[in-house]
């Protein structure tokens, strides 16, 4: 049986950035570079063309920048995903993008082998895929002045996927306990799941805090 191949649409405004992208991705056995966009408007118009996969996806870009182009194109082709590829993103941005619905967001400092391991990843679409620099980039970014630091140690396992029983294991402590401190965070933040507190948590300015 022949191994099924990601289809990928590059989009940056850089043609010298495009044409790097293509010449790495075409040595990858499964992966076929199906097209390329200057910007968010043609990425697109091309999207609908060629019927990616994966986009892989500047985020700052001219005419519509990588975040409304994801929410575009995901309300065109829901299946399709999107994997930011960038470099100067702040928290903020990388924040929206991930509402509109990106599935992932890498640095251009990673390698080509993780960079294809991220396509594929992506594809499988079976989790966010979030690059060490920008994940350290979000934490860091990621504070609210009154949680105690047990609440805020516990956030960052949060925003690094742990569940409840992780969480508990990693601090000795119970799930009914982990429970009751996320139910604090959520009291503090006016946060109805850990998907909003996490949110509310990387527009705020919390998890450098050191308390008690």
């Amino acid at each position: 049986m022949k191994a099924k191949r990601t289809r990928v649409l590059i989009v940056d405004d850089h043609a010298i950035v495009r044409a790097g992208l293509a010449a790495v991705l075409g040595f990858e056995h499964d992966i076929d570079v199906v097209g390329e966009a200057s910007n968010g408007e043609e990425a697109v118009l091309r999207a609908t063309e060629t019927h990616p996969d994966v986009v892989v996806m500047d985020l700052v870009m001219p005419k519509m920048d990588g975040a409304a182009a994801a929410a575009a194109i995901r309300q065109e082709r829901p299946k399709t995903k999107i994997l930011l590829l960038t470099t100067y993103a702040s928290p903020v941005e990388i924040h929206r993008a991930l509402d509109a619905g990106v599935s992932g967001a890498v640095s251009k400092t990673i390698s080509n082998a993780e960079l294809a391991d991220a396509i594929r990843r992506v594809a499988d679409g079976g989790e966010t895929v979030v690059s060490e620099d920008i994940r350290l980039m979000l934490e860091e970014s990621a504070q609210q002045p009154d949680l105690t630091q047990r609440q805020r140690e516990i956030l960052l396992s949060v925003m690094r996927g742990l569940t409840n029983s992780e969480i508990a294991t990693q601090f000795g402590i119970t799930v009914s306990g982990v429970k009751k401190h996320l139910n604090a965070i959520f009291a503090k933040f006016g946060a109805a799941n850990r998907t909003e507190a996490v949110a509310t948590a990387l527009k705020g300015d919390a998890l450098s805090q050191n308390r008690t």
